[in-house]
C-alpha cells in the first residue's frame, strides 16, 4: 500500500486546478457546475465502494486505525462508514418526532 496519493488521484487533483485557473469565470462556472453534478450523482456509488471495503477490512480483522490510516481518512469517519452513516447523512430519512415533541413544536 503506496503512502502517497496514486497517478490517477492526482491526475484528478491536477485536472480540478486547472479547471479553477480558466479564464473565462463563465467557463469556469459552467466547468464547475458539470463537475458538481458528476460528484453529486456519483457519491452515493463511490460512499458504497469505500463501505464495502471498510467491511471487509473489518471481516478480516483489520483494526479501525489501520484502515483510516489505509484510506487516508480518520478513526471515526471509518466507524461511521461501517455504520454506514459517511457521507448519508443528507440523504438518511430523519427521525420522526414524537408526539411530545410536535406539541412543543406547535405553540
Amino acid at each position: 500500500m503506496a503512502d502517497e496519493m496514486a497517478e490517477e488521484t492526482h491526475k484528478v487533483i491536477d485536472s480540478l486546478k486547472a479547471m479553477e485557473s480558466m479564464e473565462d469565470p463563465v467557463a469556469r462556472a459552467a466547468a464547475i457546475s458539470d463537475v458538481l453534478k458528476h460528484v453529486e450523482e456519483r457519491s452515493p456509488d463511490w460512499r458504497d465502494l469505500r463501505r464495502k471495503v471498510v467491511l471487509d477490512l473489518r471481516a478480516e480483522g483489520v483494526s479501525y486505525r489501520r484502515i483510516a490510516s489505509m484510506i487516508r481518512t480518520s478513526l471515526g469517519t471509518v466507524q461511521s462508514i461501517e455504520r454506514g452513516h459517511a457521507g448519508a447523512w443528507g440523504t438518511k430519512p430523519r427521525k420522526k418526532p414524537d408526539a411530545k415533541q410536535e406539541e412543543t413544536d406547535g405553540e
